[in-house]
């Protein structure tokens, strides 16, 4: 874990802001526009790949 924190730290000014979009409907938002149940909800979700 110090690790990753460390790694972090080093590399902050190269750091930038991810928007994340999910389907929802359809249709894509982003996850940031979610209030507080949908967020949780989205991170319970397990990915489907497809082979």
């Amino acid at each position: 874990m110090k690790r990753r924190e460390e790694i972090l730290r080093r590399l902050e000014d190269r750091r930038t802001k991810c928007t994340v979009y999910t389907r929802v409907m359809g249709y894509h938002r982003p996850v940031e526009s979610f209030n507080i149940g949908k967020k949780g909800e989205h991170r319970q979700r397990k990915q489907f790949v497809e082979r």
